[in-house]
């Protein structure tokens, strides 16, 4: 049995400033800090069994901030031997010359119902369509389920964990233009692949109980 335990980053810098996020390397917010520490101590939580049983558990995560500092703490709750790597092709999608300016400062296109949403390109010049976005997540997740640890933690953004669960599940790159699955910040998905019937189980998406006492809000990851 395979697991997939996948995490968005928690509340992040870009988000509170109101700055269009994307590539755009923002850290953590305070609060952001203490989601994480949240995530990790779920994370440990739900694999201490795992470990002392002695499967094998794997971190790894999108290359930006917000995304390594969670994974870091993940991997120093799960205790010495479980490193992180990282994993440029994790990103959110990018915004291009949009990243890092004011929220409503570049005009840009959104697919109109109808579209062709997979292609479509929003006109900011650098920024990247959700079949490009799609097409790398896709390339990562098969690599790293290939490995076939019997646990794989996987922390990226809300907008590129939806590809992650589309691969995941087999879905066809060309079918999942207009899909979206919500995934809050801070929150953790369960997905088990099941190597004896081959079954894709889908156990939870977005779950952002472990932040409870926090007083969560659901904000924007991107």
């Amino acid at each position: 049995m395979t697991t997939l335990h996948l995490l968005t980053h928690p509340e992040a810098t870009h988000v509170v400033d109101g700055l269009v996020g994307g590539w755009y390397d923002a850290d953590l917010t305070e609060r952001g800090t203490q989601e994480a520490h949240a995530v990790a101590a779920e994370v440990a939580a739900r694999l201490s069994p795992a470990l002392a049983a002695g499967e094998r558990v794997a971190v790894v995560s999108s290359d930006l901030v917000r995304c390594r500092r969670t994974a870091e703490l993940v991997a120093t709750a799960l205790g010495e031997g479980v490193p992180v790597r990282l994993d440029r092709r994790l990103r959110e999608q990018s915004y291009g010359a949009a990243e890092g300016r004011p929220v409503g400062s570049c005009a840009w296109r959104p697919p109109a119902s109808g579209d062709d949403a997979l292609h479509h390109h929003d006109g900011v010049p650098g920024s990247e369509t959700r079949w490009q976005v799609a097409d790398r997540v896709q390339a990562s997740v098969r690599e790293h389920l290939a490995a076939a640890p019997e646990h794989l933690v996987l922390v990226t953004h809300g907008g590129a964990a939806t590809y992650v669960v589309t691969t995941f599940v087999g879905m066809a790159v060309e079918a999942v233009g207009p899909v979206r699955f919500v995934t809050p910040p801070g929150s953790i998905s369960t997905l088990r692949l099941d190597p004896a019937t081959g079954d894709r189980r889908v156990e939870s998406v977005g779950d952002l109980g472990h932040l409870g006492h926090l007083g969560h809000l659901e904000r924007s990851s991107r």
